[in-house]
């Protein structure tokens, strides 16, 4: 190859500027590069003196019409359609020439030296279509962003999105599909000089009427599943051993209304029983349930509805109490008389079921079925306290959302809610040290002791410093003690209808009871780190849906006004919650208060997509 040659380097005109050994130097719109000879294509031999010259020449338009003629049936060379459409040409013109015949409906081009396939006319006409119908959706989108564009630069008011809508649907779903986190980046936004961001798009989809405030993208912004499990689940036949202990009746108790109760609690006079529902029974080790399960990590429960982690057959096959009799795993516990654990074990069961409301149980906590199990329960907590345990009672609502109105319920404090958190905890501390005797590689959740401040206030002031001391929790295969319950090692055993840790941990025991190989530790390991990953996920999505319909009842009620407790003030704001909303706000205020005052507050604004809003002492 010679000084001048021109030549395609992925597909770009090029000169050689000089030849060294086996490369070549070339001369490219962005500089000179050094390139084996392997690298290029020859597009001509005729040296030319520099390539700006190469991309300054200009051709005569082309009459390709002979070409169809001469080489009816054949497949000619690019020199051969020069030599037929242009005659003589300068070297310079070579680069744009061969713009021309690759750009052409015409021929089917790959590189100069191959030969040139000619299209027939069906192949032509299908081509020009696809170029006219781009050209078109070019024209129609530089159209969108020019009125997208003076749309935002209106305010609110003013706004006629019905052309957008209605002209321009297919390039708003790339900004919706932006704003659900579906897409890493979004043209439109660039191009309409609006950051990309996913709030900015949510701003945008709101501005132009094609999302409606109620609009909830934080589960798909999550990547979390808002339908339930579609995966099939073997039916259960229970031909393997168990206990039949239908003689004694276990109480189910849970939220009215709730669906997939997955555990009950029972004490014989003897032994503390907690019944957990038992779905590892045939959600097997990678199946694909237990897959799916994975993926998701728990059941995802927002305020605009729930998506099981495992699907509807495994409530009907697994949850305790649709039926009178069920099966279960059951933890049967012994305790001594400072109510700790003296022994432990873990099997299949038949049970007798009834369900209760949290509301029920608190109406009966004095009966001779449900009173034993209240007086352990708190024997259980006072035990966890002298632990070191930390509880912590900050507001909690329920939120609910029917056609678009939000419903918000202060979550009433029950005893009977606390007795069923007690049975939960003690047989997650079973479940544990069970494992850790017996040498199974399990899921321990700990968490470090607090650093408590040695002038914790009161009330809800003196609740909320100690939720700010709380460590996070770690999830892991070795165990440690999880301060803030009062637990010396602890585990997650009793949702595994709604927690995949729960889930995996049962297959292992599972493994164990029926003596077969236990998952090995590290691929335990494995397993649960993902689901916990997953599970994340899931949180930040439920905690985002939560703010995000507490903002839209408060929008929806604008002339609310709330009575606020301050719980810390700062050097720049007020830090204060709304019980009835357990919603907390950084408020500036004229005067500063006490801790645990009281204040009347209003909304001012709402910002639905920056999830803000401004409140205002009243």
């Amino acid at each position: 190859m010679q000084k001048g040659f021109v030549v395609l380097y992925k597909n770009k005109p090029a000169v050689i500027k000089e030849s060294v050994a086996d490369k070549i130097i070339i001369e490219l719109q962005d500089g000179e590069k050094k390139v084996r000879n392997k690298d290029v294509e020859i597009l001509s031999k005729f040296p030319v003196t520099n390539l700006k010259a190469l991309l300054n020449a200009t051709i005569s338009e082309p009459d390709f019409s002979d070409v169809f003629e001469f080489f009816e049936n054949e497949e000619p060379t690019f020199d051969e359609i020069v030599e037929l459409v242009w005659g003589k040409y300068l070297p310079e013109q070579i680069w744009k020439i061969w713009q021309t015949v690759s750009d052409s409906v015409y021929f089917e081009t790959s590189i100069p030296t191959a030969p040139i396939k000619i299209r027939n006319q069906s192949e032509i006409d299908e081509l020009k279509s696809k170029q006219e119908e781009k050209a078109n959706h070019e024209e129609k989108y530089i159209k969108f962003i020019d009125v997208l564009k003076k749309q935002l630069k209106k305010t609110e008011d003013d706004f006629n999105s019905t052309l957008l809508l209605k002209e321009f649907p297919s390039f708003l779903q790339e900004i919706e599909s932006f704003a659900l986190g579906k897409m890493e980046k979004s043209k439109v936004l660039s191009d309409a000089k609006v950051k990309q961001t996913p709030e900015n798009a949510h701003d945008v989809l709101i501005k132009l009427g094609y999302w409606n405030i109620e609009k909830n993208p934080y589960p798909a912004r999550y990547g979390c599943s808002v339908n339930d499990s579609k995966e099939k689940i073997i039916p259960p036949d229970f031909n393997k051993p168990f206990l039949d202990l239908t003689s004694l009746t276990a109480y189910a108790i849970d939220n009215r209304g709730s669906t997939d109760p997955d555990d009950a609690v029972c004490y014989d006079g003897k032994y503390l029983w907690i019944h957990v529902a038992n779905p590892a029974e045939t959600v097997t080790c990678d199946s694909t349930s237990d897959l799916s399960a994975r993926k998701r990590g728990v059941t995802l429960y927002i305020p605009d509805g729930t998506a099981r982690m495992l699907g509807s057959d495994a409530v009907k096959y697994y949850a305790l109490g649709l039926t009178e009799q069920c099966y279960a795993l059951s933890f049967r516990l012994e305790l001594n008389d400072n109510f700790e654990i003296e022994n432990t074990e873990i099997m299949r069961t038949k049970i007798t079921v009834k369900r209760m409301t949290y509301d029920e149980a608190e109406a009966k906590k004095d009966s001779k079925e449900l009173k034993p199990l209240f007086d352990i329960a708190n024997s259980l907590f006072e035990r966890r306290i002298k632990n070191g345990a930390v509880s912590i009672q900050m507001p909690e609502v329920y939120i609910r959302v029917m056609d678009k109105t939000v419903c918000i319920t202060p979550s009433a404090i029950l005893s009977s809610q606390a007795m069923i958190r007690e049975m939960m905890l003690i047989a997650g501390e079973a479940g544990a040290t069970f494992a850790f005797k017996n040498r199974i590689p399990f899921q321990y959740v700990s968490q470090e002791q607090p650093t408590l401040p040695n002038d914790l206030p009161e009330g809800l002031a003196g609740e909320y410093k100690k939720r700010k001391s709380m460590k996070s929790r770690t999830v892991s295969t070795t165990p440690s003690k999880h301060a803030a319950l009062g637990i010396s090692m602890y585990a997650q055993v009793t949702s595994p209808l709604r927690r995949y840790g729960d889930l995996v941990s049962h297959q292992q025991l599972l493994k164990f009871i029926d003596g077969e190989s236990l998952i090995p530790k590290d691929d335990f390991l494995h397993r649960i780190a993902l689901g916990d990953q997953a599970t994340r996920q899931a949180i930040l999505a439920t905690r985002s849906s939560k703010l995000h319909w507490t903002l839209v009842y408060m929008q929806q009620n604008p002339n609310i006004t709330y009575e606020a407790i301050v719980l810390e003030n700062t050097v720049n704001y007020t830090h204060i919650i709304i019980p009835e909303l357990a919603f907390e706000y950084n408020i500036k205020l004229k005067s500063k208060k006490m801790l645990n005052e009281k204040l009347n507050v209003r909304t001012e604004s709402v910002n639905i997509p920056f999830q803000n809003v401004v409140l205002k002492e009243v």
